[in-house]
């Protein structure tokens, strides 16, 4: 493989937060139709709208010269997608030469078929999605989803060498009752855990504000039976970590409505149309797919893009409010 020389323009945008991970979504299709995330009935891009592996190994090759360090797989459920095979093993081969890092996050409902290959790539971590572990909640939340199939899956992944963290998303009234069951899950199976508030992306059925909670009300029967303390650990997102009393699990917290985290933003998202989102909260993006096709000037339109990178998101969730922007997550890439 031609080594990737480095860029003398490294990554930077306009508050002088440095750029240096890309999550790349492959697909803004997906095998499940998680509630808090995408309506019933979706429609998604047509084929000629979105970006060939190929196209998409080169623009992260681009950006991996520009000072990008850390690639996240995702969708969408990235394993959905046709090629995936080639575009993991294309990056993976970056590892050591410009790129420190290939992860992948997925639902789990095709990893046992793909763990092995994800292992052969160079990924070394990955996150899976996991809201419950009651067969009939996750069924509900999924609307279409076998809970066997997606801990099968986390089964494989470790049986591959990959290093799981569960990412679940709190949501009152439907897996409140989860976290505890989720946490001793977590310990032993060897996994980490995060929590995430919900995020008001994209129109779905029903109000969010009906099953939105905040973590430290969440997180309340947890710290009734054990203490939670910081830690120093950092995996390039957003999350804040903790030790828990009596417990392996490094604990995760994601707060974008409760305690914003954007002031050490250093991640920039784009998405399987060529579009670079400068915040997954806003509606502001740069198109390179084609100045990408046509030869045009790619670098400048990702500097342009930095260049808008706002400073912080605008999340809130009320009754009846409107999504902060009318795209689902699935279509950004989380």
């Amino acid at each position: 493989m031609t080594a990737i020389s480095p860029s003398p323009t490294l990554l930077t945008d306009g508050h002088g937060r440095r750029i240096s991970y890309l999550r790349l979504s492959v697909t803004d299709r997906c095998d499940l139709r998680c509630r808090y995330c995408m309506a019933e009935d979706m429609t998604f891009l047509p084929k000629s709208a979105v970006l060939s592996i190929e196209e998409m190994g080169a623009l992260a090759e681009r950006f991996v010269a520009r000072g990008i360090r850390r690639i996240r797989l995702t969708g969408g459920e990235p394993l959905v997608r046709r090629g995936i095979d080639t575009l993991a093993m294309r990056l993976g081969a970056l590892i050591g030469n410009g790129l420190d890092e290939l992860t992948l996050t997925t639902n789990g409902m095709r990893l046992a078929e793909h763990a092995s290959m994800l292992a052969a790539a160079g990924v070394r971590r990955i996150n899976v999605s996991l809201d419950t572990l009651d067969v009939d909640a996750f069924r509900h939340i999924t609307r279409v989803g076998d809970l066997r199939v997606a801990l099968r899956g986390i089964d494989a992944a470790r049986a591959a060498g990959l290093a799981v963290k569960i990412n679940m998303v709190a949501l009152a009234e439907l897996n409140e009752d989860q976290l505890m069951p989720m946490l001793d899950y977590c310990a032993a199976n060897g996994c980490d855990l995060t929590l995430i508030e919900t995020m008001p992306l994209g129109e779905i059925e029903g109000d969010r504000s009906d099953h939105y909670i905040p973590l430290h009300q969440f997180l309340a029967p947890l710290r009734a039976e054990r203490a939670i303390w910081p830690v120093d650990t950092t995996t390039g997102g957003p999350a804040r970590y903790f030790a828990v009393e009596d417990s392996p699990v490094t604990l995760g917290l994601i707060t974008p409505l409760s305690d914003n985290f954007c002031s050490t933003c250093n991640r920039i998202r784009l998405t399987v149309e060529g579009r670079i989102y400068m915040c997954l909260g806003q509606d502001d993006h740069v198109d390179l797919r084609a100045a990408l096709r046509e030869g045009g000037d790619v670098d400048g339109l990702i500097d342009a893009a930095l260049a808008g990178k706002p400073r912080a998101h605008d999340f809130h969730i009320e009754r009846k409010s409107v999504p902060a922007v009318a795209r689902h997550m699935s279509a950004t890439g989380g």
